[in-house]
């Protein structure tokens, strides 16, 4: 099983909007093994976006992250990254379908209310970052083989 890092951000929350984001993800077949609400600080933020870092965008990134607070989640499924990527839709909401969350809820590149993780590396890195081992839990679902 693959894992994925999911983060709804500060404009996900103050939309009230990470129920409607959760049940999406759950109905797909994903499994969530770690959810934790937390203030990204800057140091985190950096570290989670250093691949922008000196981009003309970069600054805005890290503003909006540390703005309010983000839910971080790590789900599990068979290739849960491309399957979020999918669900997530294009980064840029004019360019997202409809249907997708960043096409029924973004309002623009910076607020595009989710963050997912762009490849297995890229998730592996990522869910380092905002959960230790400690935080994700392994447990039998209804969509598990031996159920």
């Amino acid at each position: 099983m693959e894992r994925t890092l999911i983060l709804l951000k500060p404009n996900a929350l103050q939309r009230r909007l990470c129920g409607e984001i959760i049940s999406r993800l759950e109905r797909k077949g994903l499994k969530l093994v770690a959810v934790k609400l937390l203030m990204v600080d800057r140091s985190l933020a950096s570290r989670h976006y250093q691949e922008h870092e000196g981009k003309p965008f970069y600054e805005e990134l890290l503003a909006m992250i540390t703005a309010a607070p983000v839910l971080a989640l790590v789900a599990e499924g068979e290739q849960a990254v491309a399957v979020v990527r999918v669900l997530c839709g294009a980064t840029d909401p004019g360019q997202a379908l409809p249907g997708t969350i960043r096409g029924d809820y973004g309002m623009s590149i910076t607020q595009n209310i989710i963050h997912a993780s762009d490849s297995p590396a890229s998730a592996e890195r990522e869910i380092d970052l905002f959960f230790s081992d400690r935080e994700i839990i392994a447990y039998p679902s209804a969509m598990d083989p031996w159920i």
